[in-house]
């Protein structure tokens, strides 16, 4: 559900800060194509290997499992394409999620009253960062690793730090 706070940003100051966060992958298109070359040759080896032996069935199941790993691949590169943009600027902060299949979804705030709020673990770091103002809670950078996290939290809050050091 789309709280009343969400609309599209008008304003065309300068921002503050606008970064785009996105899933990190480490696998490339090309490199899936060579990996599930790899697995195909390798399970097709096996194949022809259990065929001879005449356990033909088990041929079945390695294309089974060949066709499971292929759609968990395709699965993991489909929702790398989600991204989450944050735009600061004196006027507004807004939060645009885009989920995988391209559906965008835009949440502004004041900056003079948002908070980032942190949730910390000692062994984990940053396990959750919150956007929150007036009742409006919005998660930002769950997909990201450790490290990102901390870099896009010290971010965030110098940019609403300094929107609220600057007089406007």
């Amino acid at each position: 559900m789309e709280s009343p706070a969400t609309t599209t940003p008008a304003s065309d100051e300068a921002p503050i800060l606008a970064i785009v966060l996105t899933p990190h992958r480490s696998l490339s298109e090309r490199g899936f194509a060579m990996l599930m070359g790899s697995i195909a040759a390798v399970m097709a080896l096996a194949g022809v290997a259990f065929f001879a032996l005449g356990a033909w069935p088990v041929v079945g199941f390695m294309g089974l499992d060949i066709a499971l790993v292929v759609a968990a691949f395709r699965l993991n590169v489909w929702s790398a394409r989600a991204a989450q943009e944050i735009h600061i600027t004196r006027e507004m902060l807004t939060v645009r999620d885009i989920a995988p299949s391209g559906r965008r979804r835009e949440t502004t705030f004041n900056p003079y009253w948002a908070r980032l709020e942190i949730t910390r673990r000692p062994e984990q770091g940053i396990v959750d960062m919150r956007l929150t103002s007036r009742g409006l809670r919005i998660e930002i950078g769950r997909f990201l690793p450790r490290s990102e996290r901390e870099r896009v939290a010290a971010a965030v809050s110098a940019a609403l730090a300094e929107v609220r050091s600057t007089p406007g």
